[in-house]
């Protein structure tokens, strides 16, 4: 359907691999101001098509792949997709965010989403090009890994006059084929992780998307935008975090700050320290191993790491994989977990949830619930591990099911890290009660970004008050909703770092930066009218967020900062209205019991999460019931309907 609006090509592709049939899928203008894109989007489709009767690995299950109105419009760091389906790994639904180009080049082939439905008979890959479509066999694809499968796919795509054809790859490996319940999708370098999006695309028989076009992004004030885009890449590169801790280490950086304030999760988050973090941390990721950084497309914070794995330049390790592959399993060897991160991403595998479901399985092992031969510390055997788990052997066979089906079958639940069926990022919560509530209630499960990330002002960047629940429900509802908005447009959410003035970041010893931490458990009552009425902040925030004013530019719709906030409510809320369909309410809730009722310092009931106390005030923050469940009034007064009914 054509659009009014820049920012869009107005037009949602659909596929039935069953059929081969492809068609138009209806999206008007009116649904794209509600629901925006990105995740957002496919949480809508989504949730018009799916009954609670749908299984993850089933035909009617949809692989929803969307980008957002900045894409391919050059704003900072917007060349994100999205992937959205029910989940294998948790049965409810996930969304997995990816960089990469591929988002870009499918809005270069004239389309804002691709619904991805059925299942082929044998192993294709379909190729895009402009309104050209066609599903190849790929049964010489089937097999390879994620890097080789592009190369592959490049020789092909290759012009008789030997020129390789521009375009964004979307590619699935071994893992992906082999149904591992949290097999990823890889598209460059970079990985949609998180949920088992790749289990459901090998489940359908497809190994690949590729897609490419030669068609312009309409922008509505294309001057104006410019010059605000202008100064708001200088800004993203003055900024402390994303113009110094970011591009300087990466994520890596954060280690040592972890190490610092207890959040590092040791020996499967059984403590909060690692005595050999230094050896793990990105200050000797950077001095060691770093060859070059690297970033997205139209990225300028370029927070890639690049290290050398057998002789070869690859994409080097995140946070998260240093702290769960090192001190999480209790090794202390980076060229270790440079060697893994590249085996993981080659096999297509997330890499929080394998090393987390490993961390289960040695601990599991040690209390002699599990006979499995996996120890902490003992690292020789952990490459034949991630092998034997892509292709479904030995004991991979069941560790590729994750740390909850293990724990249903073998116990150890109090230590099986994660919330939904979703493995925990690397931030321990008890020294984080804000990110530990967050990752309880998020709606793809035990994600750290989904929760509102509270962590970063409970010490990454600023020193609130770790420990104290109070006034941390309201931030995380107004940091959920806020990078619910931004992911919506497509947009990285490492750009919503520079949200905190640089002064507050850079000058941690000042008295308004001491002032602005001790006042924030005290913020609720404020927050909370920001939460309930959006449409109070009916103005656009300078410099600090552009988002609001961007979206307004790009697309020409009327946006205020409080209807942005509030469009990043109305997704949020969709997501959780979607999963009550598939039984989750306030039980669901949860993290294992060694994060809330043991305190990480033996004897300090602070050091753990008041989880149930949080959760009280959060859902009514919400406009949610005591059982978690949006109220009829929620729903209306966010304009949220779906016309399959649960």
């Amino acid at each position: 359907m054509a659009t009014k609006y820049g920012g869009y090509m107005g037009k949602v592709l659909m596929l039935d691999l069953t059929t081969g049939q492809t068609s138009e899928y209806p999206w008007s203008d009116e649904e794209r101001k509600l629901y925006i894109g990105g995740k957002t989007m496919a949480a809508k489709i989504i949730g018009d098509n799916l009954s609670a009767d749908t299984k993850p690995l089933s035909e009617e299950n949809m692989l929803v792949i969307t980008t957002g109105p900045f894409t391919g419009t050059g704003a900072p760091s917007s060349s994100r997709f999205n992937i959205s389906t029910l989940s294998p790994q948790t049965g409810i639904l996930t969304s997995s965010n990816c960089g990469g180009n591929f988002g870009y080049y499918l809005k270069r082939a004239g389309f804002d989403g691709l619904i991805i439905k059925g299942k082929s008979e044998k192993p294709v890959w379909i190729q895009i090009h402009n309104e050209e479509i066609v599903i190849h066999d790929a049964a010489d694809l089937w097999g390879t890994y994620t890097g080789h499968v592009q190369e592959l796919l490049d020789e092909k795509l290759t012009r008789p006059n030997g020129k390789p054809v521009k375009s964004g790859k979307i590619v699935i490996g071994p893992a992906g084929e082999n149904l591992v319940r949290y097999a990823s999708v890889v598209s460059n370098e970079r990985l949609a992780g998180r949920g088992g999006v790749g289990a459901v695309m090998g489940w359908k028989n497809l190994k690949a998307v590729t897609v490419s076009g030669n068609k312009e992004v309409p922008i509505f004030k294309k001057t104006k935008f410019e010059n605000l885009n202008y100064n708001w890449i200088k800004y993203l590169r003055n900024h402390p975090l994303t113009g110094d801790q970011l591009p300087r280490m990466g994520t890596a950086g954060i280690v040592s700050t972890m190490q610092m304030r207890g959040q590092l999760s040791t020996r499967n988050y059984k403590y909060g320290q690692y005595e050999d973090y230094e050896m793990v941390n990105g200050e000797t990721l950077a001095e060691t191993c770093n060859i070059v950084n690297k970033g997205c497309l139209s990225c300028p914070i370029k927070c890639a790491r690049t290290v050398e794995v057998n002789g070869k330049a690859v994409k080097g390790p995140e946070l998260e994989t240093l702290g769960l592959l090192g001190g999480g399993i209790l090794n202390n060897n980076i060229d270790l977990i440079n060697k893994w991160n590249y085996e993981l991403d080659e096999l297509g595998m997330d890499t929080i949830s394998a090393a987390s479901t490993l961390a289960y399985a040695m601990e599991a092992n040690e209390q002699g619930l599990w006979d499995n031969g996996l120890e902490f510390g003992k690292t020789d055997n952990i490459s034949e591990v991630w092998e034997n788990i892509a292709f479904r052997r030995d004991i991979g066979d069941e560790l590729a099911n994750g740390s909850r089906w293990l724990s249903d079958k073998y116990g150890g639940k109090e230590f099986a890290i994660n919330s939904k069926g979703l493995e925990l990022a690397a931030y321990e919560p008890r020294r984080s009660v804000g990110l530990g509530l967050g990752y309880a209630v998020s709606n793809r499960g035990g994600c750290h970004l989904n929760g509102g990330y509270m962590v970063l002002v409970e010490g990454l960047s600023l020193n609130v008050d770790q420990q104290t629940p109070h006034g941390k429900a309201d931030f995380t509802v107004v940091f959920q909703d806020l990078m619910e908005a931004v992911s919506s447009c497509g947009q990285c959410l490492f750009t919503t770092y520079a949200f905190f003035p640089p002064p507050i970041i850079s000058r941690p010893n000042s008295w308004y930066t001491k002032a602005f931490c001790k006042a924030v458990p005290f913020t609720g009552p404020v927050l909370r009218l920001l939460n309930t009425i959006p449409r109070v902040a009916c103005i656009h925030l300078p410099i600090i967020f552009n988002q609001s004013k961007a979206l307004h530019l790009i697309t020409g719709m009327p946006v205020t900062f409080g209807s942005f906030f509030k469009a990043g409510k109305r997704g949020y809320t969709l997501e959780r209205h979607i999963n009550t369909r598939f039984g989750i309410d306030r039980n669901s809730d949860t993290l294992p019991k060694r994060l809330t009722d043991v305190p990480q310092i033996p004897g300090d009931d602070s050091t753990r999460v008041p989880l149930e106390k949080m959760k009280n005030v959060y859902y009514k923050a919400r406009g949610w019931d005591k059982n978690g469940i949006p109220t009829k009034k929620t729903l209306r007064k966010l304009n949220i309907k779906l016309k399959t009914k649960a």
